[in-house]
């Protein structure tokens, strides 16, 4: 087989001198049947699930739990966590650096410093 010919082919040397068949792609996945939109919205929206864990619990690959959610138009959760300050009140978290001060605030609450006082600025602008 000529060089030009074996490069169009994609056949690597060894493959052309053999004459081994190449195989152009990777066999597929199977990837299960989609899920119905009920047991999404049940595992992964109000049961707060990863799409990795409804996956195994349904049957089918992640792929298609994350496919099934776009289809359906559920938003799909990005993988930030949410950071704890949120869930924390304004005033109590003023109340908290007024006692202790931002450092020993922030310690006792388990954020950095600079987290503290971020969030705090951004939280008073809104």
């Amino acid at each position: 087989m000529s060089e030009t010919r074996r490069k169009r082919s994609g056949m690597g040397r060894n493959q052309a001198e053999t004459g081994q068949k190449v195989r152009h792609r990777r066999p597929g996945r199977q990837i299960g049947p989609p899920p119905s939109r009920a047991a999404l919205v049940r595992l992964y929206v109000e049961g707060n699930q990863t799409a990795r864990d409804v996956a195994a619990a349904l049957g089918c690959s992640k792929d298609m739990v994350i496919r099934s959610l776009a289809d359906y138009g559920i938003k799909v959760r990005t993988r930030t966590k949410r950071s704890k300050l949120l869930a924390i009140a304004l005033d109590v978290l003023e109340a908290g650096v007024r006692d202790k001060g931002v450092r020993g605030y922030a310690r006792d609450i388990g954020v950095d410093e600079s987290t503290l006082r971020h969030h705090l600025k951004v939280r008073r602008c809104q």
